[in-house]
């Protein structure tokens, strides 16, 4: 039985507040948008995951207002241009977040959606076992969990195996009154969705993103999330002790934490949090030793308010960069945007560099990934409120090397 024991560790406080500098360099002219589908309504979240194999990435994707689940298999670099090979894996409303996994340990990729509005559910669409049949909607199969149906509004879930029995569990977490941030742990019949149990960590107020990531260094996973509302809103991260996860308080009690990412920024060998915050900066919690030090990045002027980070070298000068998605991005500003620094990351200058330009509104999370394998990174997101739909920012950079 997993033991859940929570514990807040004073002793990992935040050192002084410092605040960067940042530039405009408005010459940037946006980068060219290419559409994956935008065939749908609310298109809300993109989550990476190697499907078929072919070690290309494949896209999970809710459609909040459109009340589908869907899946998108990567065409290869020559086709990627073009609306990709899709399929409508389950019809659900209010679908926040979905993400590609083996639920079932048959080698075939399902998919697990997570609702928040009236429906409050989580599910799981069963994947076909014949790959051919992979994108025939007919031959998915979509399951309710029992655990919170009806009284939770899932918002985001994390496939990670939490006791090393049984398979793959999930990590869940939700919004608003009796939202709560728990393992949902795998049965020996995974397909018996009733025998699955919810063992809770945490109450939570309005979680936004949860991720793995090895956290201090020492070869495992760790758990890091952002709570965005209330009075358990901050970013923090979960180590597991044996069969325990202790809960240590990164930082941020006092904003609203949107999309975090994680980096190594100062390229000092540790494990940096990047967050996005409502109405703010972005915050970057810089490891040190035994605490974390918060500095303030502000977002340039001309783009909407912080929602998504991820951290990439874009331009291929060796540097980690910070690639910033926003919110409420209208009349005329912009909706994703990159950050360089020069001389020092602390104390030096930030530059902002266009990549949306102004069309959309209000874009999620960022995934970076080489789409067309071209040796440059390019940018994953989805925009809801303009319907641009499911989209990837092609990376300009190789074009620019080679003219």
């Amino acid at each position: 039985m997993l033991k859940v024991l929570i514990r807040q560790h004073a002793a990992v406080l935040l050192v002084t507040l410092f605040a960067a500098t940042l530039t405009l360099v408005v010459a940037d002219p946006p980068w060219p948008r290419h559409t994956i589908d935008a065939s749908s309504k609310g298109a809300d979240g993109v989550r990476l995951q190697d499907v078929n194999g072919d070690s290309l990435p494949d896209i999970a994707t809710a459609w909040e207002e459109g009340s589908v689940i869907r899946g998108y298999l990567h065409p290869g670099p020559s086709a990627a241009k073009a609306p990709w090979p899709k399929v409508t894996v389950g019809t659900v409303s209010s679908g926040e977040d979905a993400v590609f996994v083996d639920l079932d340990s048959d080698g075939a990729m399902d998919l697990v959606s997570a609702c928040e509005g009236k429906t409050r559910t989580l599910h799981v669409h069963w994947a076909p076992k014949d790959p051919a049949k992979l994108l025939d909607s007919s031959q998915w199969t979509t399951n309710a969990f029992p655990t919170g149906k009806g009284s939770i509004q899932w918002m985001y879930t994390l496939p990670i195996d939490a006791d090393g029995e049984n398979g793959i569990d999930l990590l869940v977490a939700g919004k608003g009154p009796g939202a709560e941030i728990g393992w949902l742990l795998s049965p020996k019949n995974p397909r018996d969705l009733d025998t699955w149990r919810f063992e809770p960590l945490h109450k939570v107020g309005w979680i936004m993103s949860i991720r793995a990531d090895d956290i201090d260094g020492d070869g495992d996973l760790d758990v890091l999330y952002s709570d965005r509302k209330g009075t358990t809103q901050g970013v923090y991260w979960l180590k597991r002790e044996n069969d325990t996860w202790q809960r240590h308080l990164i930082g941020s009690t006092e904003r609203e934490n949107m999309f975090l990412s994680t980096g190594d920024l100062d390229q000092d060998g540790r494990r940096d949090v990047i967050c996005a915050t409502k109405g703010g900066p972005i915050i970057w919690y810089r490891q040190l030793e035994d605490a974390w030090s918060a500095h303030e990045i502000p977002l340039p002027d001309g783009v909407g308010g912080g929602k998504g980070t991820a951290v990439g070298d874009i331009d291929g000068d060796g540097l980690q960069d910070i690639v910033f998605s926003c919110e409420g991005a209208d009349k005329g500003r912009s909706g994703v945007r990159w950050l360089s620094w020069e001389n020092n990351p602390v104390t030096g200058i930030w530059h902002s560099h266009e990549i949306s330009g102004p069309a959309g509104i209000k874009f999620d999370r960022l995934e970076l990934n080489d789409v067309d394998q071209d040796g440059d990174l390019d940018v994953l997101t989805c925009e809801e409120s303009d319907q641009l739909g499911v989209i990837w920012y092609e990376n300009p950079q190789t074009i620019q090397r080679e003219r």
